[in-house]
């Protein structure tokens, strides 16, 4: 069964999708990556979409900001968080 997701959080895992893809070499919006997907974490629970919740659970659990340093998990997160951000705007 897919998840029906309220407008608003749609929008913001399309804007996180886009946000990683600039935050792979700026710490700085690597930590708004971080910031966004924690509180979508939060707003999908109280929206009850504990699958998709889920998800960004296991991309905030491979992503770890780090001040001077390529993340090394980039791909990875890049990858499912694209495939999300897709995912829930069809």
């Amino acid at each position: 069964m897919t998840e029906i997701l309220p407008d608003d959080i749609k929008r913001d895992l399309q804007k996180a999708a886009d946000l990683h893809q600039r935050a792979t070499a700026d710490y700085a919006k690597c930590e708004d990556f971080c910031k966004l997907m924690s509180d979508l974490l939060s707003r999908l629970e109280d929206a009850k979409c504990f699958t998709t919740a889920d998800k960004v659970m296991g991309i905030l659990l491979d992503c770890s900001p780090k001040a001077g340093s390529h993340c090394e998990k980039s791909t990875i997160v890049a990858q499912i968080t694209k495939k999300l951000g897709a995912q829930n705007t069809q």
